[in-house]
């Protein structure tokens, strides 16, 4: 295949759903795509309307503006508000609410707060303002914690001193751990993630096969990816295998991506701790700035606050992270939990699960159950453009 319409051949798909609904038969299986934009091409191309209705697919917790707790929120507007700093972040990080606001809400009461699209940006700020202190605020799995180490290593190289990372990034692999320990939820198999799987390659999952008996099918990111990675799990199942296969071949490499790898090996290492919002504390399942690389450590070079932050009450972000109720289920979802005024971080996201439901419900079978917000095309199509 060389062209993406390949990839939304719906005749194909439609092939392929018959024949899951074949092996399946009948039996209720229950799916987890780990990665946020799984969950957005699944509701964006009405995937789930396509799939037999005994398979439930759920969503977890692989988007990483989601997962970030309020209080690391809180930490990153004490350090932009500090004088002479100019904290730089994605652009999707800056209406993230805070207990008192967001990076947006701090710009406005005059932080030097920019939007950049890498941290080679950053620190090209940094250069340009050798008087001034450039934070980056540094987050994502191990997708994004290559371009942040390198981005380090030019750092050192150019002996640029006025540069820092606040850094938290997390890891996959502990999360997906923690949701197999949890009762709250049964699964029967797992989607993995593509881009993450590009980096760190098959290896680390074969604990979900040995261990829990469970299969995974590392995927891609269009309908024909979704869909065939499905078949993949369900045959495995009729077949009584647990396995971890790679749907995603065309860019994931059993290794991974080994000089990504060195890069973050050399920068960072894993923090004893970390908090998820909803998951609580979960162990080695975070990165920090190596001892190499403490002076370029915002968090020892500012003073943050550092102070756990509860979720707002009315906000269920934690259950729908863990895959223990769709969004629609969550009692402000649509109503005082919009895109434009958002109570969670799931509902601000680019790949939240939230935003997803909202911005493409018209699509999902799940429009069918509750009264969701039905969005006009011109108003979805002025979302994406902007």
């Amino acid at each position: 295949m060389k062209f993406v319409d390949e990839y939304r051949d719906s005749a194909l798909i439609g092939r392929i759903a018959t024949e899951i609904a074949r092996r399946s038969r009948g039996r209720p299986l229950k799916f987890m795509e780990v990665c946020g934009g799984h969950t957005h091409t699944i509701y964006k191309h009405g995937i789930e309307d396509i799939l037999p209705p005994n398979i439930d697919m759920v969503h977890g917790p692989g988007c990483p503006v989601c997962v970030l707790p309020m209080g690391r929120i809180d930490d990153a507007i004490a350090i932009a508000r500090t004088d002479g700093v100019i904290f730089t972040t994605f652009g999707d990080m800056m209406r993230v609410p805070g207990s008192k606001g967001s990076l947006l809400d701090a710009k406005a009461d005059g932080a030097d707060v920019r939007f950049v699209y890498s941290p080679l940006d950053a620190l090209k700020l940094a250069n340009r303002y050798p008087d001034r202190e450039v934070v980056f605020f540094a987050i994502g799995f191990e997708t994004t914690a290559p371009s942040t180490a390198v981005t380090l290593l030019r750092a050192q190289a150019e002996g640029i001193k006025n540069f820092s990372v606040f850094c938290n990034h997390v890891t996959i692999i502990p999360a997906i751990k923690a949701i197999l320990d949890s009762p709250d939820l049964r699964l029967d198999g797992f989607v993995g993630p593509g881009h993450v799987s590009m980096v760190i390659g098959m290896r680390p999952y074969t604990f979900i096969a040995r261990n829990h008996a469970r299969p995974v099918v590392i995927a891609g990111f269009e309908p024909l990816d979704i869909v065939q990675s499905v078949y993949m799990l369900v045959k495995q199942i009729s077949e009584d295998r647990a396995e971890v296969e790679n749907q995603y071949a065309r860019v994931v490499r059993p290794e991974g991506n080994i000089k990504a790898l060195q890069a973050m090996a050399r920068t960072m290492e894993l923090r004893p701790f970390f908090e998820w919002r909803g998951m609580g504390f979960i162990t080695h399942s975070a990165l920090k700035l190596s001892p190499e690389f403490a002076a370029w450590d915002a968090e020892l070079r500012f003073e943050v606050p550092g102070i756990r932050v509860a979720d707002p009450k009315a906000c269920q972000c934690g259950e729908v992270l863990k895959g223990v109720i769709k969004p629609w289920e969550c009692k402000v979802f649509g109503t005082a939990c919009t895109p434009e005024t958002p109570i969670g971080t799931c509902m601000v996201s680019s790949e939240g699960a939230c935003a997803a439901y909202y911005n493409y419900g018209r699509f999902s079978k799940a429009a069918g159950r509750v009264n969701l917000p039905v969005v006009s095309p011109r108003t979805m199509a002025q979302r994406e453009v902007g």
